[in-house]
């Protein structure tokens, strides 16, 4: 709680309100048991954890900065702006990372035991899919599913890792990380244009890696029925194809058309779908290994409902949101567009 900048839309009250919604709505182990399992104790990142992404001179180096945090109460920590810092930044920092790491070491131990396991949620911040090896950036400390993804690489040898960013920003510090890696497929579906401007059609890998980064860029008020497509004729294809170890899902929820960071039109039942077809999805293809991680998402109303309707879906509950969305407030999706968008990148990765 105390990562926290005054009227920053990348706030401490995120994560409560995520927690308050799913105890409202009886989404909570104190109501379902054993269908939810909360990790209570789980230790932090360890530098090594994050350094297999990020280079040890920025670990330390921010580390250090907490002292000049401290005396000033809050620092900006990225040269383009953002991204702030205060006392307890790196501590909460490492302890995001970890969480995402515990979850994988329980979803990986309970594939072992089940065909069906539990799926992975990490209700965790500062998220972390725009910060780069070099440092961090648009809100973003570490890298929580990079660092994720190595980490199941190194531990558990899951050797091929596929990445889902649904977030409505690119995920430039992912796509970077895994840039010339074979071995881990980074998808990003993001809205053309919005920050920080990366993640073009023709950013597809580079050297060994070729092929196996992919972004497609959407247009303004694409929505449900886009995102519907996209999963039909790009993910699944691309997860098939690539025959991955363990799904890991950077999940922003930024795209929701009522929030105020940018203008896509998805819907808290698009969530729920996402989230459904995902977890499908890990179990035709992985055992069943599938972590989520929270990235964007900064209207606290529609973050918390549309995260508690994706716990709806992972636990196989018949989805809520049409008590929440309001589709009156929903415009034309630009149709011609979109389909142009998935005939392209269909047609530069041979899908």
């Amino acid at each position: 709680m105390g990562h926290n900048q005054e009227s920053h839309p990348e706030s401490h009250f995120r994560v409560p309100a995520i927690v308050d919604a799913l105890q409202e709505m009886h989404l909570t182990s104190k109501f379902r048991g054993s269908e939810v399992i909360e990790l209570q104790n789980f230790e932090p990142a360890s530098v090594d954890d994050i350094a297999s992404v990020h280079a040890r001179a920025y670990v330390s180096g921010l580390e250090k900065a907490m002292d000049q945090a401290s005396e000033k109460g809050l620092i900006f920590i990225d040269s383009s702006g953002p991204t702030y810092a205060t006392a307890t930044t790196y501590r909460e920092s490492i302890v995001a990372a970890g969480a995402g790491l515990a979850l994988v070491d329980s979803v990986v131990a309970a594939s072992k035991i089940s065909r069906d396991p539990p799926t992975g949620f990490a209700l965790i911040r500062p998220p972390g899919h725009h910060a780069v090896p070099q440092g961090p950036m648009g809100f973003c400390v570490f890298g929580n599913v990079a660092i994720a993804a190595r980490y199941a690489q190194r531990v558990h040898g899951l050797k091929h890792v596929f990445i889902i960013d649904f977030d409505v920003h690119h995920g430039n510090g992912t796509n970077d990380a895994f840039y010339d890696d074979p071995d881990i497929f980074f998808l990003s579906i993001h809205q053309d244009g919005s920050y920080p401007g990366t993640g073009k059609f023709d950013e597809v890998g580079s050297g060994a890696g070729e092929g196996t980064t992919l972004n497609l860029p959407l247009p303004g008020g694409s929505g449900d029925t886009t995102m519907r497509t996209v999963f039909d004729e790009v993910i699944v294809p691309c997860a098939q194809r690539f025959k991955p170890d363990i799904i890991l899902v950077s999940a922003g929820y930024d795209g929701h058309v009522l929030d105020p960071l940018a203008n896509l039109q998805y819907t808290t039942g698009t969530y729920y779908t996402l989230a459904s077809n995902i977890k499908q999805l890990s179990k035709e293809l992985c055992g069943g290994r599938c972590v989520f991680f929270l990235e964007g998402g900064y209207n606290l109303k529609s973050l918390s409902y549309s995260v508690a309707d994706t716990f709806r879906a992972l636990l196989g509950d018949p989805s809520l949101a049409s008590e929440f969305d309001d589709p009156n407030i929903l415009y034309e999706e630009p149709s011609t567009k979109v389909k142009q968008a998935i005939q392209r990148i269909k047609s530069i990765h041979s899908l």
